[in-house]
């Protein structure tokens, strides 16, 4: 019986020895930290019409200080711009587009019958998907989402896929001077409605960080001539309630100084591209902040 023991031991001590070997060296080797996980940084531009210039002017100057942009969310006229830039273009040949556009490549007025609207919408959404080259949302260079309100259900709708050039239209559907979109089996009129500024929407499909650029530029004092802009003013007042609750939620806010461009004036895109490019220039210090940091972290090149 002692033999038997004794040979089982010199069997045993090896392996018992090897396990005691691979305990001691897992317990001595700090676990490996997961990759840290790359950080998306949205930009959201909001509703404004003819002050939706300033945002060619805000994302001129990103573009020159090389700021990542992983998103764009886009209401109303920060549809417009926004899917231009996400097709590809640069914020230069947006600032070119905005030179040579007229009102009559994009506003097609319908006086003969009321559908809801004084502008059917047809030559912006061709205007829209001439410049995209019909390319699709879901196939645009940077990722793409353009903010509607379900005329109907009173609900937010997010455009991600589908055709680009209806999405737009459907997002810049001013109720009173757009004729409402029919989409499917719904019908849809503008997004700033419901996310003037869509903050929120930005953080739902996961951006870390986000650059929000408000153009509603407050209301105005002065007393609105002319149908048009009593319309356009009604939509701010409308826009205003629900702008303060989503920039809340964002870690940078570029609020140009476009107070006195009227909702129609499309003549002023000068000043507009100017007054972006000047409060974003300003806003770089808080990026640079969260950009050198995201760095340090180690999510992002």
């Amino acid at each position: 019986m002692s033999i038997i023991f004794h040979r089982l031991c010199r069997t045993l001590y090896p392996v018992i020895l090897g396990c005691l070997f691979l305990f001691v060296s897992c317990a001595s080797t700090p676990p490996v930290a997961p990759p840290a996980k790359p950080a998306k940084i949205a930009v959201v531009l909001g509703a404004g019409a003819s002050k939706g210039f300033a945002h060619i002017g805000v994302l001129k100057v990103l573009e020159a200080q090389r700021v990542p942009i992983h998103m764009i969310v886009g209401t109303s006229a920060g549809s417009l711009v926004g899917s231009l830039y996400a097709s590809g273009k640069s914020a230069f040949e947006l600032q070119g587009i905005a030179m040579k556009m007229e009102k009559d490549n994009v506003l097609d007025y319908d006086w003969k019958v009321w559908r809801g609207g004084l502008i059917k919408g047809e030559k912006l959404e061709n205007f829209i998907n001439a410049n995209v080259r019909n390319t699709p949302i879901e196939k645009l260079k940077i990722p793409f989402y353009a903010v509607a309100t379900n005329a109907v259900t009173g609900e937010e709708m997010v455009f991600g896929r589908g055709n680009t050039g209806m999405a737009v239209h459907a997002s810049c559907s001013v109720p009173g001077v757009f004729q409402p979109v029919r989409i499917g089996n719904n019908t849809y009129v503008d997004g700033g409605l419901v996310s003037a500024v869509a903050v929120d929407v930005a953080r739902r499909y996961g951006a870390d960080v986000v650059i929000a650029v408000d153009i509603s530029g407050g209301l105005d004092k002065n007393t609105p001539s002319g149908m048009m802009d009593a319309m356009g003013k009604s939509v701010n007042i409308m826009y205003m309630r629900n702008i303060n609750a989503q920039l809340k939620n964002a870690d940078v806010v570029i609020r140009p100084n476009v107070k006195d461009i009227g909702s129609t004036e499309m003549e002023k895109f000068n000043q507009a591209i100017f007054e972006g490019e000047k409060e974003a220039t300003m806003a770089m210090p808080a990026i640079n902040r969260i950009i050198n940091q995201l760095r340090q972290e180690g999510r992002l090149p």
